[in-house]
This record gives structure tokens, sequence and C-alpha cells, in this order.
């Protein structure tokens, strides 16, 4: 037996690749790519939260150059590069093909946060969330976009359980030579550098980028040293501080995200503001045109032109608002460069231009966009309702704010052991028919994929899940002391029904709902014949105690001897965490208090595994029920208060899981497989895939929204 030496040049050239390929996200969502790296090194990988660059920080030069000359290895190697190179160099896309004039165009596409994986913590939840999952599936669709937020320098924080339940915040800083960014510089090499006025102060700008396939995104940071303390630290947390920290880096982002693209060389003919923490921008673009001279009137229809906006916020609370003292104290340096008056401004932002109200992000933002958008048929309707004054004469059925129902990028979010599963399944090139209805519905049928294949996959992605909440049980145990492993081995049943929450604690969002009768949720949880298990996970904003009341609560429920092993809280909610609790769940509960949820996409992300969907008709959700592709909890209608609507949904919820859900599941066939329930699987993948995608939803966005100077609903 011969064994093919491989050459020096070969092994130099896989050591140029893999670097190159440690600073492109298009790993994250190519299980080929991130096996090397973790094989490269187990701990590093695992205890980097599985950061690329990180690993090769630690492999050294030596050990790589070695390694690679194993040829096995270097075959893994070679074949995840050449494709990552075939990819970035496709010419046949989405928009090749059917893009029309946004082949030759930027877009320009802001949002305060990006969930692209859990080694970035640049995202809070599902608005950074869905960011990422854009930017992802515009690069697949060869979607000329360019990404803006801020570099968060110690992210969201690390959330940690005392020993009473309350939730504890960390900041960690993050330090950018070790993640997979890089500094954004001129052709000479030097760093680029753009100037933001706040208040009567120059603040510097500077920027990282992130490689996210054909993509780029632009990370905006004020830590440089020529800045003020306050404003270095400006940009260190997301959503931190108090009204003027989130005032000023909306001023970074908006006005900043502009004229650091200006620097770049970038000439965006869209600028996609998600949500209204960017609609700044819209203020610059006015003075850039009316320092070129043009008029009010002609500079405003010019910024109209070139804005659309996605509103995610159903209530009138979670939009940002601001009073006149600090609007005139932060943009005193801009009034003057710009021309424009403090009234001028005021009412730019006032939902009664007359009034005395606060500036309102959203109003601003509403004013100067060509198209608007909610993210779901009921908060596209919602938000007509609420922003109806804007457009007075206008029939509220008619008001110009249109909606996208929000999707995930499936191959980001499935899991290898699913993803081999499928490709072994349907062929390699399953992700390339992700909208395609018919081939989900041929492809599902009980010959193509068996029932005792689909079965032995859900129960192997609920071991995965289970081992994976042992594991991060056993190390928050160890802070509080209780350092016997053995006490955990017994948690959870892979063999039990499998229900999963996670999402951020908002109070809306109702985490408790299951324990509202509590004795039917102690009596159902401790039934040996039809076993039932609840994995939660989230976080509460550090300044929403009323949330956090609620995280302790499952925590305590989840501490009691006769529920031990039956309801766990795993800390500390990330990407990493909500792969595995959407990939090994059974059934996915969602309980928002309707209509305050736009959308939601957590329940989306089961589908491709094999989960079922439960949850009130709100968001998403009311679009996609059909009867057969999951349940739902009460009606599409909303109660006369808070506490009727949840007394409805609560009893709904327990008549569900107790007549529909629990019988269905442990319904077994003769070989012990619950083909029912199987049944119901292929159905709702059948007809959720192909939708609830952001593949769909940025071609959607392309062709309602994208098209220079086309307005739409």
């Amino acid at each position: 037996m011969t064994t093919t030496k491989i050459s020096e040049k070969a092994v130099k050239t896989a050591v140029e690749d893999l670097r190159v390929l440690a600073y492109n996200l298009w790993w994250s969502w190519h299980p080929s790519a991130r096996l090397i790296f973790r094989d490269l090194s187990p701990y590093v990988w695992e205890t980097s939260n599985h950061n690329p660059v990180e690993v090769l920080n630690w492999v050294s030069e030596h050990e790589l150059r070695v390694r690679l000359q194993n040829p096995a290895f270097h075959g893994q190697v070679r074949k995840a590069c050449d494709d990552f190179k075939a990819y970035m160099s496709e010419k046949r896309t989405w928009t090749a093909k059917s893009g029309g004039a946004l082949k030759k165009e930027t877009i320009a596409y802001f949002s305060a946060e990006f969930g692209l994986h859990e080694s970035l913590r640049i995202y809070s939840g599902g608005l950074g969330i869905l960011a990422g999952d854009h930017a992802k599936s515009a690069s697949d669709l060869g979607l000329p976009l360019s990404g803006v937020t801020l570099f968060y320098r110690q992210g969201y924080f690390q959330q940690q359980i005392s020993g009473d339940g309350w939730q504890q915040e960390r900041y960690p800083s993050y330090d950018p030579a070790r993640m997979p960014i890089s500094p954004v510089t001129d052709s000479k090499g030097k760093r680029v550098v753009c100037t933001v006025e706040i208040g009567d102060d120059a603040v510097k700008v500077q920027s990282w980028a992130i490689r996210v396939g054909r993509i780029m995104l632009f990370l905006l940071d004020t830590d440089l040293p020529e800045n003020d303390p306050r404003y270095r630290e400006l940009t260190a947390h997301v959503y931190g501080g108090d009204n003027w920290t989130r005032i000023a880096q909306e001023i970074i982002l908006g006005i900043g995200g502009v004229r650091m693209l200006r620097a770049i060389g970038l000439k965006p003919a869209t600028f996609h503001m998600n949500e209204g923490h960017s609609a700044f921008l819209t203020l610059e673009l006015l003075r850039e045109q009316l320092a070129a001279g043009s008029t009010a009137e002609k500079a405003a229809e010019f910024v109209r032109s070139h804005c659309v906006f996605t509103t995610h916020t159903p209530v009138p609370a979670g939009h940002d608002r601001f009073d006149t003292g600090l609007m005139n104290g932060t943009f005193r340096a801009f009034l003057k460069s710009s021309g424009l008056t403090s009234d001028q401004l005021m009412r730019f932002g006032r939902e009664h231009p007359d009034s005395e109200e606060p500036f309102t992000m959203t109003v601003l933002a509403l004013r100067f966009c060509r198209s608007a958008n909610g993210v779901s048929e009921l908060h596209g309707r919602i938000s007509r309702q609420m922003w109806s004054s804007l457009f007075p004469g206008v029939p509220v059925a008619k008001v110009p704010i249109g909606h996208v129902t929000n999707g995930i990028h499936t191959a980001g979010w499935t899991l290898p052991t699913a993803g081999l599963f499928w490709t072994t399944r349907l062929g390699p090139h399953w992700q390339d028919r992700l909208r395609d209805s018919k081939f989900w519905h041929d492809a599902l049928s009980p010959h193509n994929v068996p029932d005792e294949e689909l079965w032995a996959l859900r129960m192997a992605l609920r071991r995965e899940l289970i081992e994976f909440a042992r594991r991060r049980l056993s190390e928050q145990n160890l802070r509080y002391g209780n350092n016997d492993p053995a006490a955990l081995d017994h948690l959870l049943s892979p063999d039990a029904l499998t229900i999963g929450f996670a999402r951020r604690f908002a109070t809306y969002k109702r985490a408790p709902l299951f324990f509202r009768d509590f004795e039917w949720a102690f009596r159902t949880l401790n039934n040996k014949e039809t076993p039932l298990q609840l994995v939660f996970a989230g976080k509460a904003h550090p300044r929403d105690d009323a949330g956090k009341r609620f995280i302790q609560e499952i925590v305590n429920i989840s501490r009691r001897g006769d529920l031990f092993g039956k309801v766990v809280f795993i800390e500390d909610y990330d990407i990493n965490v909500a792969r595995y609790l959407v990939a090994g769940a059974d059934v996915w509960l969602n309980t928002p208090r309707r209509p305050m949820e736009a959308s939601g996409t957590s329940g989306m992300k089961i589908a491709i595994h094999g989960g079922l969907h439960l949850s009130t008709m709100d968001g998403w959700w009311r679009e996609a029920y059909d009867g057969h592709n999951g349940w739902k909890i009460g009606e599409d209608t909303t109660a006369s208060s808070d506490q009727m609507q949840d007394d409805i949904d609560g009893a709904s919820l327990r008549a569900v899981l107790e007549q529909e859900i629990i019988p269905l599941f442990y319904d077994r066939g003769k070989d012990g497989i619950p083909h029912r329930w199987l049944k119901k699987i292929r159905h709702a993948m059948s007809t959720l895939i192909p939708v609830y995608n952001t593949e769909r939803m940025v071609v959607e966005y392309a062709q309602k929204y994208y098209g220079a100077g086309k307005s739409g609903k």
C-alpha cells in the first residue's frame, strides 16, 4: 500500500486557504468547514465558543503544516476550501438570473445588531438573528448587500444565575485580534476613519469588516485613543446605558454609517433601515443633498427615493423616543453644518409636527422612506393602525405599510446530524431547493424517508439536546459548589416528550404560562405513563426586573426535588444553545400575548429537525398554521384584558397538551414508533420549510422593495 506524499507547495497553499476561510463566516453554515477547526483543537474550539480564528491562534504554524501532511486531513481541508472558492466565484446566482438592475447596485442594510454566530456577541435577540440570517441569504442569492452595525467590544451580557435564581450579568471584553473580523483600511493600508459630531464634540469612528460569504458587514467602533473616554466606551454594549447612550449610539450607527460607507467608497442605491435605530441615516443623506445645493423639497424627495424601512415593534413603548432637550444637545453641531433648525429637526420625528411630542425614530424612518413594511401580515395590519396619523386622509387599510413575513437561514440553523441525514436521503443539493414546495412534498414521502429512519433522527437529536443540557447544567452546578456529576446522570429522559422554550424573557412572551395551573403542571410532569419534560433558556434585559422574576420562577421550579430532571433552565442563552434546543425539542412552545409578537422565528427552526410547533395565533404562526402542521393556543382574537387573555390561553395550552399532543406522541405501533406523529412531522416540514426561510424573504424584499425608485406595499 502506497501513500501519496503531500508536497510542500500543497501544504503552504492549504495553510493560506485555511486562514482565508477562518475569516469568512461561510464556515458558519457549512459543517464540513466547522469540523476542520474543531478537529484541529477540540478544547479551544469549545472554550472559544467555536471561533476558528482563536483555534488558528493556538495551533502553531509547525503543527498546522505537519497535520496537513496527513492525506486524509489535507483532503478534508482541500475539499472545504475548494467548495468555498466555488461558492465565492459562482456566477449563476439568483441575482444574476433574476435580479435585474440590482446586479449593478449596492444595498446598505443597517441594523443595531447582527446575530451571525455564537463567537460574535454583537446581538441580543430576534432582531439581530433576523439580520444575520438576512445577510447569509443575501450572500447565497448573490445580492450586492453591505451590512452596517456597531462593534460591541463587550457584546450583549453573559448570563449567570445566582443561588436564588436571579439573573446576573457579566461583560467580558473581546479582542478584535482573536475574532473573525479585520480592520477596514484604505489602499495604503491605513485605517479608514470618519468623524461624527455629538453635541459640540467630534467623535472619531473606525470600522471592522466581517466577511459573510459574498457580502461584507461593517462594524463601527469609537474605541480610539483620540476620543474622550465616554465616547470610547460608547459602542461597548448592545443596547447599554441611559437615553444619552442610546441616542449617541444611534447617531454613530445612522450618521456614522453613511459617512463610513462614503469613506470606503460605496454609493448604495438603497438604504434599508432594519428597525428605527438607524433612522438618523436619513438626516445625513438630507444634509448631503442640502450641502450640494439642493432645495429642501428635492433633498427630502432624494432621501425618500433611496430608503426603505422595516419596523419590528407592535408595541408603542418599544419605539425609541427622545425629548427636545436631548435632541438639541446631541445635534447642536449637526444643525449648524446642515442648516436645519431645531424646530425642523423635531418636526421630522413628531407624529403631530405642531405638537410638543418627543422625537420618535420610527416616525423619522416613515417620513423619509419610499416604502415600509412589518414582518408578518398581522404586524403589518397593526403597524398601519399605529401610524395612520402620519397619513391624514388615507384609510387605515390603505396606509402604505406592507409586510414581508420573516424567515430563517435554514442551512445556518440545521444541526450537523440533521444536515447529514437530509443530504443522505435527499441528495447533496437539497439546500438549493428550499423554496420548492413540490420537492419537499415528494422528498418526504415514507417511501423516500421511512418512518423508522425519521424516528431514529428524532431520537438522535433529542439525545444530543439532553447530553448538551447535562454538560451545561454540570458547569452551572459547579459554581454552586455541587461537584457531583453523577447527580445529573438522569437529568431529562431521552425517551420523554420534550418541549423547548427559549427566547428573550420579555413578560409578554409569558414563559411561565405552562405553570399557570401549577397542580395540573405538576401532575402532567410526573405522569410515569406519558412523561413530559421542559427545557428553558433565555435572557431578560438587564433593566427588566419583571422578566428576571419570570426567569427566577422557572429556575426555582426546576430546583424543586419533586420536579428535578423534568424542568431545566440552561443559562447564557445564545445561538449555540438555541441550535441544540430547536433541534432536540419534539415540540416548540411559543406563548406571546397576541398581538405583541411581530413575527418570531424560533419556531421556524424546528421544522428541518422534525419538531412541531405549538403557539398562540400571533406573528408568523397565524399565517403558517393550517390545522395539521402543528397546534394553536387560543384563537385568532384578542381578549379585553391581559388577565383574561392569560386565563384563556393557559386553559387552551393545557387542553391541547392533554387531549392532543401527549396522546399522539405516545400512540405507538407494535414497532414502538409513533406513526401518526411522524405523519404530522412530514406535513409540517413540507408546508413550512419552503415558505419560512430567508431565501424566500430576501427575494421578496428584492422584488417588492429594493428596486430603485419603486414603492410597495
